[in-house]
């Protein structure tokens, strides 16, 4: 499952230019940055035209229950769903992050953060589309890997950067991607009095991740 994550421009050279491309393109376009909840306008990245593009959506639909919003699927099921059947084939997405937010409901109920150990941005996948009127995205989960398992028996299914434009563009490699085991992540444990991450570590990735998105077809970053 994910229930929240979180954004951090200030430490993540590929957010940064993401949120600059958007606000540049989108003046007035509401968008969050810090904690992540659901229903909140955040961004994510969709292929137009043979590039990638970043968009500003709300993450989640509304259910059929009055109420309820509708913020994952399953990745090995969403074929079935008769609501996720066209946007898994014509509308995937991805959702740029720092981290993900878990709450442990095997124990002790607390708050942890998981993150890559390499990077300081991982890239959920997703969907988005125009529920009951609404243009939404919704984060795809997967069976929880082992540094997830002790946790929660669902997670993000995540993508490293080879995988982004297979996802994006090639429709032969989705139902492979779709039953991926995401690589395991950095899991920190939240001290319950704090409400967010502040001053995530910068990992000193900067040069190497400029050079691997020169690599890809994100024209927004030039």
């Amino acid at each position: 499952m994910c229930g929240r994550y979180y954004i951090d421009d200030e430490t993540s050279l590929e957010i940064k230019k993401i949120l600059e491309s958007i606000d540049k393109r989108f003046q007035k376009k509401e968008r969050k940055t810090g904690e992540i909840y659901p229903a909140d306008q955040a961004p994510i990245l969709v292929a137009k035209n043979q590039v990638v593009e970043p968009m500003v959506l709300k993450w989640g639909a509304e259910g059929f229950d009055k109420g309820r919003r509708i913020i994952n699927a399953r990745s090995e099921s969403i074929h079935e769903k008769n609501m996720f059947r066209h946007s898994i084939l014509h509308r995937r997405c991805i959702i740029p992050a720092n981290g993900f937010y878990e709450w442990n409901r095997l124990g002790n109920k607390s708050k942890y953060y998981f993150s890559d150990y390499n990077h300081d941005i991982i890239y959920m996948a997703g969907i988005y589309d125009k529920y009951q009127g609404v243009d939404c995205f919704i984060i795809l989960t997967t069976s929880a890997n082992n540094s997830m398992k002790e946790i929660h028996e669902r997670m993000p299914l995540i993508l490293n950067k080879e995988q982004m434009e297979s996802w994006l563009f090639d429709d032969k490699y989705t139902d492979y991607l779709l039953n991926l085991t995401p690589m395991d992540l950095k899991k920190e444990e939240i001290p319950k009095e704090e409400k967010q991450i502040i001053g995530l570590q910068n990992h000193g990735m900067q040069n190497e991740i400029e050079n691997e998105y020169q690599q890809l077809k994100f024209d927004f970053l030039k």
